[in-house]
């Protein structure tokens, strides 16, 4: 028996997936019936398991064979038969891209790098894009591929801890839940994708899907509705996002301290879009944005 919580969001997620049929029996807790564990990335998971292996040394999860594990931590559920099989989450956490279009017809990843401003270059220089067929296009995939591109241009003062160096910032943090949080609340099933756009001054983060609680709860913290509880699980056991809804509120300090100009959000609808702009500079008076609905983190 299903709790009303859970049934109202089955009518919710039935509702943004458009009539969706498989989206409810997934949201209430059924695995795919049509996917098995080859449907997954295995080097994606083994490269995730190192990574949990490294932060949680020793955890009671970590001798546990393939399956068992995925099952854990919700990558993975039985079916009316028994049997496990991936969940939508796993799906899109550890997937290979051309099965996970198949569940989710509009999945689409995409960042890309600019060497000049957006005004007088639109043009990419680099890109990465979950379709291209040389990696594996999952979402744990995407995440770290993109952070180690944006990383790499943060300048990391000299810090010592004992006798080790430092390099990570509150700033890495940041960087860190806003790629996570755009990955973890996006809504899947909508027409347009996610698309990360990084410029030497600023970065845009623009996923699709609206916030699910009203915009000044999320900026205040600590009240939070994630629209993919599981992705949320699968990212906090290797460290990377938040539970309580402080995500926003710690990026915005951040960029405080950085003296840059303040993060916005950008919210559109139909179809729905969350956009967050992240200035690389100095802090100057933000430009008029022409209707739509943009606030300050």
């Amino acid at each position: 028996m299903y709790s009303l919580e859970q049934r109202t969001d089955a009518i919710q997620l039935f509702i943004e997936s458009g009539f969706n049929e498989n989206a409810v029996i997934r949201s209430l807790g059924y695995p795919s019936p049509t996917m098995t564990i080859d449907c997954l990335d295995r080097d994606t998971i083994r490269r995730y398991r190192q990574r949990m292996d490294n932060l949680r040394p020793g955890h009671v999860w970590s001798e546990l064979a393939v399956e068992d594990f995925l099952h854990r931590i919700g990558a993975m559920a039985r079916d009316t038969d028994g049997k496990l099989r991936p969940t939508a989450a796993g799906l899109l956490m550890f997937g290979h891209e051309y099965e996970i279009v198949r569940e989710f017809p509009h999945y689409f990843l995409d960042y890309q790098e600019h060497d000049r401003s957006v005004t007088e270059d639109e043009r990419w220089t680099d890109r990465i894009v979950s379709s291209s067929g040389d990696w594996s296009g999952n979402i744990c995939d995407f995440y770290f591929r993109v952070y180690n591109r944006i990383a790499q241009d943060i300048k990391v003062p000299f810090k010592l801890e004992g006798t080790d160096r430092i390099d990570d910032t509150p700033l890495h943090k940041a960087l860190r839940e806003a790629l996570a949080n755009a990955l973890i609340h996006a809504d899947y099933y909508d027409r347009r994708g996610l698309v990360i756009q990084k410029w030497p001054d600023k970065i845009r983060i623009a996923n699709p899907g609206a916030f699910r609680i009203n915009v000044q709860e999320a900026l205040a913290g600590s009240i939070s509705d994630p629209r993919n509880e599981s992705l949320i699980k699968m990212f906090n056991l290797i460290n990377v996002g938040e539970r309580t809804g402080s995500g926003l509120p710690s990026i915005r300090t951040v960029w405080q301290k950085q003296g840059w100009q303040e993060p916005e959000i950008v919210e559109s609808f139909n179809p729905d879009r969350t956009t967050l702009l992240l200035p690389l500079a100095a802090n100057k008076a933000a430009a008029k944005n022409g209707g739509k609905k943009r606030r300050k983190v």
